[in-house]
């Protein structure tokens, strides 16, 4: 008969700060504003059925799962066994907001890295980015991404690499643009957190080839995105006079087009997370 040792209660609590702190990321992303065609506290950018509270629903419906891929990680688990967890928080989702995709993008990403995060506690070594890539990048490229998946579709169609294919590599979007994205904005921007994040948002949304862009409006939503958002950064960012009018100027256009860069507000949550957990 095989015995499992009860994981510690250090641990245990260790995992449970993790995937409370990753839920708080998830809140924190929505309560980011001007963010181009996406949902904030404020509106809810290119959307008519969801809002803010439809995101803060979704984010405590599904903090247990993130603390149990925590724990996952800790215990060496397998691609299918975090697979497993993340459906699970997947319809924990669906169920707090009556059948709305508000995170399925986020559960993928960030549950990742909770689960690396995790890892990390048990001795892995290295970055979040490069314990996903160590343990589970093989297994990442293999898992099939589900059949209703937006993200996906347009990932097939425009040949673009698509969240699985970021996550098998470690997120490198998150550590080249995201994150230092986030301390640029700091620095020009003291003491304002949110400037931090919107310049992080802008700056994901100016490099990434987002997946839900090109399914919302194709190569040519696309390519218009990362004009403007490439504009508003070359301005000077957050650190311009007037930069909240520009921004919410860029999120009126990308409403007007009925664009929503879903994975760039994903990498947003998860660079947070990074930025809390020291990358």
């Amino acid at each position: 008969m095989s015995f499992i040792r009860p994981l510690p209660h250090a641990l245990r609590a260790e995992a449970a700060r993790i995937g409370s702190l990753a839920a708080h990321c998830l809140v924190l992303e929505v309560e980011t504003w001007p963010k181009p065609g996406l949902v904030s506290h404020l509106d809810n950018g290119s959307h008519t059925d969801m809002d803010a509270d439809s995101f803060r629903r979704s984010a405590a419906a599904i903090e247990p799962f993130l603390t149990r891929l925590a724990i996952a990680g800790i215990e060496d688990a397998t691609m299918p066994r975090l697979r497993a967890i993340g459906l699970e928080a997947e319809r924990a989702m669906l169920l707090a907001t009556g059948g709305v995709n508000t995170h399925r993008g986020a559960i993928f990403g960030l549950g990742l890295l909770c689960a690396a995060a995790g890892a990390r506690l048990a001795g892995a070594s290295g970055t979040l980015g490069e314990v996903v890539e160590r343990l589970w990048g093989e297994e990442i490229l293999g898992t099939p991404s589900a059949p209703d998946s937006h993200g996906g579709c347009a990932a097939r169609r425009y040949g673009a690499g698509g969240a699985r294919q970021e996550a098998a590599e470690g997120f490198p979007t998150l550590y080249r643009t995201g994150l230092p994205a986030l301390r640029h904005g700091a620095l020009l921007a003291p003491g304002d957190d949110e400037a931090a994040r919107v310049q992080s948002c802008f700056a994901l949304i100016a490099t990434l080839g987002d997946t839900n862009l090109l399914h919302r409006g194709g190569a040519e939503g696309l390519a218009f995105a990362q004009e403007a958002t490439r504009g508003f950064l070359a301005a000077g960012g957050v650190g311009r006079p007037g930069w909240r009018a520009a921004a919410a100027a860029i999120s009126a256009a990308f409403v007007a087009r009925r664009l929503s860069p879903g994975g760039s507000a994903d990498l947003l949550a998860m660079s947070l997370f990074l930025r809390a957990m020291g990358a």
